[in-house]
């Protein structure tokens, strides 16, 4: 009946099959059962709140963790001691009824009626599909505020019994409050880190690797409640631990066996709980008082409402994105009541506190005007604000790799400002994760990043393995990808063949191998200041090599041009007496023309200019020593170089023609200094200096 599910919710409906069904039984004459608390708290509300931890968006809920907290801490503290203390003086005032219920039932009262139940919230949200912030708003205080719910209970159940309460109670009692959150976090870390250990060596064995999942959280569960610890907070900590590393190491078709099995059993508890809320109503005793019920329901509203609008003031001053109005509104609005409050009323003992019935009976009455009245009227009132619904649609590859880029360079930004914000935290956890703890809670190569390469070999294997069956090839060679097959033996496929669609979960799991592998950003490397930096000692000796490289080409390319110019034709007799006589001076010889070198090149010598070594040349006269009488009659000797040892360096290595002198030498050969331009009418031969 569409017609029906989309006015009224589920939870209504099957609180209405409840009530029908228990006044059928009682009807009949029977006894209709009633929801016994340890039924409901050991069997049927873990696998709702395993399926909400090991599902929990981490994103959304780290990125709200504070305000969060805030509501959940704050909102639930505020609720319980305004409500109780407001229900303490309408006892006071109420007559003679109510006179004889003192301070601590009332603050025990207002502690199990102040929580926001989870069951309640998912079963409503989850309908009127609201955005994701409000959603994880509500649903993450919801599931955050037991450990409040558990110390306050627990607390003034104890103090009940006390004949005196002294300081030293009080201040037991807050840290208590610490002891129990935190507790139970470290338990449901423990667990979800043995549990993905665990997970670790199952290759062999895959059919019992969703039992492990199950198996751990519920010991995790067990054992916080064991030591009166948050059994909620345990939950959720042991699912949020353990789910990267499980999917990691278990198969896909265990992954699907999880998924949908947690979805089924939170379901079924779900259903059974507001059916037996809907039965209990009609089998349990009931005490009407229209002055404490119609008192509770009213202060419950005002409490939320204060309480949400003072503390979303507060939280405002340091977010971001702001909470409007029009979100303030529906996270007043969605605070429902639900079966936690109702099991934890029924466990209060008559012994001391008479006036037991008359609180279930307002409990209920607050359970039934939430889900019922807040639970029918918050879809039209959505719609009718316009507040902003749900993205239906998936987020695509591109926008998932830049929103991992840009919290990349938000880390980036926070270090440089020196600002250690959660980028900052967030960038150091998963660093930890990806150098330790993976190596040790992920077998074999899974502990590294996702082969994209691999995935992509067993695709085309498959797609190799779908053409021989076609009847295409009948041998495909085992290093041979598709393609190539296809251009060796093209094979057109019949057009009835049609190649299966994509399904959602393979679908999914590429999506997730690209999202993981496409968005490389590069490592960050050792962190430097400019007044710190250490020379390199390779540095300076490299320039220093790569100047004397450069400049030996330098050097030898300008020989080579000197040594390859081509001779200037010699005149004949007659030209050279005409100039000499036109112009005697200009070819008077110098004075030092003696110690001038003179270049001799054998033509019949097999070296080549380019193995002569340019950095043995000697002229006569210039090493120190008097000219030998050999020497004089073959002016300048150009020597072949030899070759260098292997492992040496030519730059590096110091040979005989690195002396002073010798360098000398080459720069005044090297570099033989600018010479004027000839002007016009200057004989072609430059006159002697």
């Amino acid at each position: 009946m569409p017609s029906v599910s989309s006015i009224v919710p589920e939870s209504c409906l099957l609180i209405v099959v409840g009530l029908l069904v228990g006044g059928l039984i009682k009807g009949v004459g029977e006894k209709p059962p009633i929801l016994k608390s340890d039924i409901f708290f050991l069997f049927l509300l873990p696998p709702i709140i395993l399926d909400a931890g090991y599902f929990l968006p981490l994103r959304p809920f780290t990125e709200n963790l504070g305000t969060i907290l805030i509501f959940a801490v704050v909102g639930t503290l505020w609720n319980a001691f305004f409500l109780g203390g407001l229900m303490y003086a309408v006892c006071q005032l109420g007559g003679p009824g109510l006179n004889h219920i003192g301070l601590l039932a009332n603050l025990l009262f207002g502690s199990i009626i102040s929580a926001v139940d989870p069951v309640a919230v998912l079963a409503v949200f989850e309908e009127i599909h609201i955005n994701e912030l409000l959603h994880i708003l509500v649903f993450g205080e919801s599931l955050l505020n037991d450990a409040v719910t558990v110390v306050l209970y627990h607390l003034f159940e104890e103090f009940a019994s006390f004949e005196q309460v002294t300081i030293l109670d009080i201040i037991l009692g807050f840290l208590s409050f610490f002891v129990v959150s935190l507790g139970g976090v470290l338990v449901g870390v423990i667990y979800g880190l043995i549990a993905a250990f665990t997970s670790r060596f199952t290759s062999h064995i895959r059919v019992i690797e969703p039992l492990f999942v199950f198996l751990y959280s519920y010991m995790a569960y067990l054992s916080a409640e064991l030591f009166h610890l948050s059994g909620i907070m345990a939950l959720i900590a042991a699912g949020v631990v353990m789910r990267p590393y499980v999917e990691a190491n278990i198969s896909h078709k265990s992954h699907t066996t999880i998924k949908y099995f947690l979805k089924m059993w939170s379901s079924v508890s779900e259903t059974l709980i507001f059916i037996f809320l809907g039965v209990s109503t009609v089998a349990g005793h009931h005490y009407w008082n229209w002055t404490f019920v119609i008192s509770t329901l009213f202060f419950c509203l005002i409490a939320r409402v204060l309480g949400v609008l003072v503390l979303t003031w507060f939280i405002n001053k340091f977010r971001i994105v702001k909470l409007t109005p029009k979100d303030q509104f529906i996270i007043a609005y969605g605070g429902l009541r639900g079966a936690i409050a109702f099991s934890l009323g029924y466990l209060l003992d008559y012994e001391h506190f008479s006036m037991r019935d008359m609180f279930l009976t307002a409990i209920i009455t607050v359970i039934f005007f939430t889900v019922f009245v807040q639970g029918m009227t918050i879809r039209p009132l959505v719609d009718l604000l316009a507040v902003k619904k749900k993205q239906e649609t998936k987020r695509s590859i591109n926008e998932e790799i830049h929103t991992q880029f840009l919290d990349h360079l938000l880390t980036g930004i926070e270090d440089i400002c020196g600002h250690y914000g959660h980028h900052h935290w967030k960038d150091k956890l998963n660093r930890f994760n990806k150098k330790y703890v993976k190596k040790c809670l992920i077998a074999g190569e899974r502990s590294k990043e996702p082969q994209l390469i691999a995935f992509y070999h067993k695709m085309e294997m498959k797609q190799a393995i779908e053409l021989v069956e076609s009847g295409g090839i009948g041998k495909i060679p085992s290093a041979v990808s598709t393609v190539s097959i296809q251009n060796i033996n093209p094979q057109t496929l019949p057009l009835e063949r049609v190649l299966p669609a994509l399904s959602k979960d393979k679908e999914e799991e590429i999506r997730k191998i690209l999202r993981t592998n496409l968005q490389k950003t590069r490592q960050r490397l050792r962190s430097y200041n400019r007044h710190t930096l250490v020379a390199d000692p390779y540095e300076e000796a490299w320039n220093q090599m790569l100047l004397r490289r450069q400049k030996a080409r330098q050097l030898e390319q300008k020989m080579n041009n000197y040594l390859t110019v081509p001779a200037h034709r010699v005149d004949s007799p007659t030209m050279s007496r005409a100039r000499i006589g036109s112009d005697p001076l200009a070819y008077e010889p110098k004075e030092d023309s003696e110690n001038l070198p003179i270049i001799t090149i054998d033509p019949a010598s097999p070296q080549s200019p380019e193995s002569v070594d340019l950095m043995s040349e000697e002229p006569k006269g210039c090493s120190g020593l008097p000219p030998s009488p050999e020497e004089d009659e073959e002016g300048l000797v150009m020597r072949v170089k030899e070759p260098s040892s292997p492992g040496t360096d030519d730059v590096f290595t110091p040979g005989a023609s690195d002396s002073p002198s010798n360098q000398r030498m080459l720069r005044c050969l090297s570099d033989p200094g600018p010479r004027p331009e000839p002007e016009e009418g200057e004989p072609f031969i430059p006159k002697g200096q």
